[in-house]
């Protein structure tokens, strides 16, 4: 006789309840999928700003393999994540990353902030420690830290870093 079919209603009670928890963890689980708004519309990918205090500022086309001297800020192109759009600025001095800025991130609801409130900081200290986008991802915010790094590589490529 199957188990469900004897007179035991404990067993029914417990496997209802364990299929109802279950049920209901994954449906708290699911993250609603709403379209990303456009980070600034105002930058777009690859946009770059010179303010160098050489003469005639920078070029990001150097001759002759040089790294370029100066100073350089230059917006990533905007990474499309599963959980939203991901965008780095970088300004450079004199061939050197000196600063790495988050233009666009997830932040849409408290689960985002939580996760990029720790990730975007570590993200930006690994990338001025190592002097290029080869970083590691943060554990808990691999889509951030995978578009992270593809911004941070476009930006680097547009610097002539």
């Amino acid at each position: 006789m199957h188990a469900l079919k004897k007179n035991r209603p404990l067993r029914r009670v417990t496997l209802a309840a364990a299929g109802t928890v279950t049920g209901v963890v994954l449906l708290l689980s699911l993250k609603p999928h709403t379209p990303p708004a456009v980070a600034q519309a105002s930058l777009s990918s690859g946009q770059s700003q010179s303010s160098g205090s050489s003469s005639g500022g920078s070029s990001g086309s150097s001759s002759g393999g040089t790294k370029s001297t100066g100073t350089r800020t230059v917006t990533g192109d905007t990474v499309q994540t599963r959980w939203g759009p991901v965008q780095v600025r970088v300004t450079v001095r004199n061939g050197r990353i000196t600063e790495v800025t988050a233009v666009a991130y997830p932040q849409e609801n408290p689960r985002d902030q939580e996760i990029n409130s720790y990730a975007i900081p570590q993200l930006r200290r690994e990338a001025l420690a190592a002097q290029s986008a080869q970083i590691d991802s943060v554990s808990g915010a691999t889509y951030t830290s995978d578009g992270y790094r593809q911004s941070l590589q476009s930006a680097l490529d547009s610097a002539g870093v």
